[in-house]
């Protein structure tokens, strides 16, 4: 018989929450109003850290905000300036994307699958703005209202 830690239980139900009524907000943003894009594929990974392990380095704003706009810019940058076959262009934009992170402290894990994304969909610098920066806005602030007023956690950390 499997036996259920209420601690473990009620964050995972909490994270769960959070991230759904997040990712809904941005979801009702790009698919109910004109605003335009708010959604990346990997602010879905995004949630897990800042509501489920707000305290990681990795779920920091810092690192959300710029681990997110370095690895789309670098992969907006080989999409729309570096003529190489896609098999070339999506491997080396990921890793140089994760150089940069790295480099400038910024490592943000979900980040690391933007290239991916915006090389396959072909998109144009225009991109950065929504949704990158705008949905990083929306999800750090979210972030910071939930963990530190409503679940009382000390988030962001600095």
């Amino acid at each position: 018989m499997i036996k259920l830690n209420k601690n473990i239980f009620k964050k995972a139900l909490l994270a769960g929450f959070f991230s759904a009524f997040t990712i809904g907000i941005l979801t009702i943003l790009t698919y109910k109003s004109a605003l335009g894009l708010f959604l990346a594929t990997s602010f879905g990974s995004s949630m897990v850290l800042l509501f489920g392990f707000p305290e990681s380095p990795f779920a920091q704003p810092k690192n959300v905000f710029f681990g997110h706009l370095i690895t789309a810019l670098v992969g907006v940058i080989f999409v729309n300036l570096i003529p190489l076959p896609i098999y070339i262009s999506i491997a080396l934009a990921v890793g140089i994307g994760i150089f940069f992170m790295i480099l400038f402290n910024v490592v943000h894990p979900p980040a690391g699958g933007n290239p991916i994304m915006v090389i396959i969909g072909s998109v144009s610098f225009d991109y950065l703005i929504l949704p990158i920066i705008s949905g990083c806005i929306i999800i750090i602030s979210l972030a910071i209202l939930i963990n530190k007023f409503i679940l009382k956690k000390k988030y962001p950390l600095k």
